[in-house]
């Protein structure tokens, strides 16, 4: 497949897009709005196709890095779903004890752009934990359709708190320092922010990449030091944002928020057209420096 840009496509039709993504629009509902899309030969089933993602382009570290060490783990969560499962990736050559940082998927499960997440994480010289929020519901299925129907069917407040209890059992690593991090993107920006909310001085910083803000009364509650990335095209959550902002600065949180012009929701994710090069580059390096900051003082 020819890889397309979000350039390629009418902000309408990505509109779209964003609403099948996020559970408001199901298959028949986005291939029947689409077809005014259609021309040329190209079907609303083509188009579909072509924003799905396509996880060759998505590996940066292959998985068998002579640079890390990776593995599944299972984590017991008695206030979630019972247990959570994960991928858990350590540098090969880790001299002492390193920083942990907890990575968290979009509304899909533990795919394999997530995996990549987590290896480039370890090149960095972190610990780094993917857990598959999928867990109770038999795990990432291997298709992302399939991946947001799961999603659909686990309990947002048991789901949450197995990625809680996923940060804590990362903190609490013989060879993690004892400071960690989340990062997050879409549902997984969301968790990241909810969990600076909910672990206080357990956290140490938090980076949410187009992420839901928490309400603003319990912006006091955070100790973390907070990193947003917003794209200027996801007019959804970045409608959001300003009061998150202003929560932070009211509170004293030490953070920082930037908005990517011409970008779109999801433009870290280099498996889709919406991906942004220019934009995902620049927000993870503004990430490992805030991570560096934060969690190796």
């Amino acid at each position: 497949m020819d890889r397309k840009k979000a350039s390629d496509y009418p902000q309408e039709l990505l509109d779209l897009f964003d609403r099948y993504v996020h559970g408001e629009l199901d298959r028949r509902g986005f291939l029947e709005a689409a077809k005014k899309f259609a021309a040329g030969g190209v079907t609303a089933t083509a188009i579909w196709e072509s924003l799905r993602p396509n996880y060759a382009w998505a590996q940066q570290v292959p998985k068998d890095d002579s640079r890390l060490k990776t593995e599944h783990a299972t984590v017991p969560s008695s206030e979630g779903n019972g247990s959570i499962r994960g991928y858990l990736v350590r540098p090969a050559k880790a001299a002492g004890k390193l920083p942990g940082v907890l990575v968290v998927h979009e509304n899909r499960g533990l795919n394999p752009y997530i995996e990549d997440v987590a290896r480039r994480l370890g090149t960095e010289n972190f610990l780094a934990f993917a857990p598959d929020g999928l867990t109770s519901v038999g795990g990432y299925p291997g298709d992302d359709q399939k991946g947001g129907q799961a999603f659909q069917k686990v309990d947002r407040a048991k789901m949450t708190a197995d990625f809680e209890a996923a940060a804590r059992w990362l903190k609490a690593l013989p060879d993690c320092s004892g400071k960690i991090g989340v990062v997050g993107f879409c549902f997984g920006g969301g968790i990241a922010n909810t969990l600076a909310v909910r672990m206080g001085g357990d956290l140490a910083a938090a980076v949410a990449f187009y992420g839901a803000a928490p309400a603003a009364a319990d912006v006091a509650k955070i100790q973390a030091a907070i990193l947003v990335h917003h794209a200027s095209k996801d007019a959804r959550l970045m409608a959001g944002w300003p009061a998150y902002e202003e929560a932070l600065r009211a509170n004293h949180i030490r953070y920082a928020g930037y908005v990517y012009e011409g970008a779109q929701h999801g433009f870290h994710n280099d498996t889709t057209p919406r991906y942004d090069e220019a934009a995902a580059k620049l927000a993870w390096r503004r990430t490992m420096d805030w991570f560096n900051k934060y969690l190796r003082s």
